[in-house]
């Protein structure tokens, strides 16, 4: 057997010998592109006292990395699709690890920030190609568990990055959790050279570039103003880029409804199958990641884990992903994609409803259902989900189509962070300024209300003060704690409303399983047309 995987998928007369070999490669590459979000959580408190970030740069740090890596995935994932997946993949890989040694070592706000946009940039080269990838090497009959597999490496990645961050946080600097990500790119480059065949769409075409500059603008734009807008106020630069986002997508529908070969045939929307599966992953994540975002900071800022204790405490999230996609393994095939999801994001919905419950003097224990369900809940329904998408797409766009099925997923937990954390903030301050309104100066009552952390950063500033003492540090302290589980229970309601409501729509959307069988066939029959019509040409 050669040492590098040379021969092409296309080539191949069966299945490749070491496909479940390269899943292993694949799910490698994608566990480090969504650690560098789990894990920067955890180091966040280090990285605001070294860099004196304020609330608006820490905003940016985090979201650094998310515009280039939504806006890109789907023009990138075309790209790779046109000239080699597995190219894709390791120069993926590469510059995903040169902006993670960047932010290793760099020491100013805008350099780090700099650094998580060339690791974005990165990423959404990595996140469609290992799912087009996936769907290339496997034959039908197993495509629907390799996908359950990664759909698992997300949900570890999620329990993960916080652990290993915080372990390497108990003896080294935040500029380590960055440098978690290099030698594990190393091994996945070579892991892709050795075990992943080479892969490429045949018959594909010009790629539609003007198609791919309207959604770059279009989903950049939208990223850019759902972060900016319900953080830091609606100002000039969020309305500008709200209103390009919709004149963009207008552009994008009408160019891609008019030429011939569409970057992103948006006729496929009106395919219930492809459309609710979409909506199904981008309300899901929606409130799984919202709410995650702030239990992570209740564990860390009001319960008083480090962050190696938070990562830890995050690993039942993690062995209930495990289990909900053994579940969907064993019941999707008998039971059909429609109740697997369904009953997934009804799971979701409770697990956020449940942190509706907190409150003064709640502990770990109080988040621990909901961690349980959210991630049984990602594991049962994601994957039925993603597959869904996937089939959508006739092989010569199977990187569009993971681009498609990660932008629903990146769009929808940038907006449950953005939103929820909106809601959050705005809850907390109100919260505090009326229990301690009457009682801190100006400066330190703005100071407290700007993020939990400042609260309690303002709450030792008084200890250490002569003239406070620590009775008042005390009260504010508390004051800090109970407004924060307040802002957490009402940001969980206004959560758990949005996913059930995107339950309902998803219940009403996806079709039962006769009709998505209908559907199915459809599909292959167009499939049939577009690849006799390459072979004509």
């Amino acid at each position: 057997m050669p040492l590098f995987a040379n021969t092409p998928v296309e080539k191949m007369t069966g299945p490749y010998a070491r496909r479940w070999w390269a899943l292993l490669v694949l799910c490698l590459s994608l566990l480090i592109v969504v650690m560098a979000n789990t894990s920067l959580i955890v180091a966040a408190p280090d990285m605001t006292k070294d860099l004196d970030l304020s609330s608006s740069d820490l905003q940016w740090v985090i979201d650094g990395y998310t515009v280039p890596y939504a806006a890109l995935m789907l023009v990138l994932g075309s790209i790779g699709d046109k000239y080699s997946r597995r190219g894709a993949l390791v120069l993926g890989l590469l510059i995903f690890a040169g902006g993670s040694v960047m932010g290793s070592l760099v020491d100013g706000t805008a350099l780090v920030i700099t650094a998580r946009a060339i690791m974005g940039v990165g990423a959404a080269v990595v996140m469609p190609a290992t799912l087009s990838l996936l769907v290339a090497m496997f034959p039908k009959r197993e495509r629907a568990r390799a996908i359950t597999a990664w759909t698992a490496t997300s949900g570890l990645a999620i329990a993960v990055g916080p652990l290993v961050a915080g372990w390497l946080l108990e003896d080294h600097a935040w500029g380590s959790t960055f440098l978690i990500n290099v030698p594990i790119a190393v091994v996945a480059v070579l892991g892709a050279l050795t075990l992943v065949p080479p892969s490429k769409a045949a018959g594909m075409g010009r790629i539609d570039y003007v198609g791919g500059l309207l959604s770059i603008l279009s989903v950049g734009s939208l990223v850019y103003a759902t972060i900016e807008g319900p953080h830091f106020g609606w100002g000039t630069g969020p309305i500008t880029a709200a209103v390009v986002a919709g004149v963009g997508l207008v552009a994008f529908v009408a160019w891609e409804l008019r030429h011939p070969h569409p970057m992103l045939d948006v006729r496929r929307f009106a395919r219930r199958p492809f459309s609710g599966s979409m909506l199904a992953v981008l309300f899901f994540f929606f409130g799984t990641f919202g709410s995650i975002y702030y239990a992570t900071q209740y564990l860390q800022f009001v319960l008083g884990y480090d962050a190696l204790e938070t990562g830890v405490r995050l690993l039942p999230l993690a062995g209930a992903v495990f289990a909900g996609a053994a579940a969907t393994g064993r019941l999707t095939p008998k039971l059909g994609m429609k109740p697997m999801v369904v009953a997934g994001m009804a799971l979701g919905s409770v697990g956020v409803f449940l942190l509706t419950r907190v409150g003064t003097g709640s502990t770990y224990t109080d988040f621990l259902p909901s961690l349980l369900l959210l991630g049984f809940a990602i594991g049962l329904s994601v994957s039925p989900a993603t597959d869904t998408i996937m089939g959508s797409f006739p092989e010569s766009e199977l990187g569009v189509g993971g681009g498609a099925n990660d932008t629903a997923l990146e769009l929808g937990g940038s907006l449950g962070i953005a939103v929820l954390g909106s809601l959050l903030g705005t809850a907390y301050r109100d919260r505090l300024t009326d229990l301690v309104g009457g009682h801190l100066p100006a400066t330190a009552l703005d100071a407290a209300k700007d993020s939990v952390g400042g609260g309690i950063a303002v709450a030792e500033q008084i200890a250490r003060d002569p003239a406070g003492g620590s009775q008042q540090a005390q009260a504010l302290l508390d004051a800090v704690h109970e407004a924060f589980a307040h802002s957490v229970a009402q940001t969980s309601l206004i959560g758990g409303i949005v996913m059930a409501a995107g339950t309902l729509i998803v219940l009403a959307v996806l079709p039962g399983r006769r009709a998505a069988g209908a559907d199915r066939g459809q599909d292959a029959a167009r499939t049939e047309q577009v690849r006799e019509t390459a072979a004509a040409r």
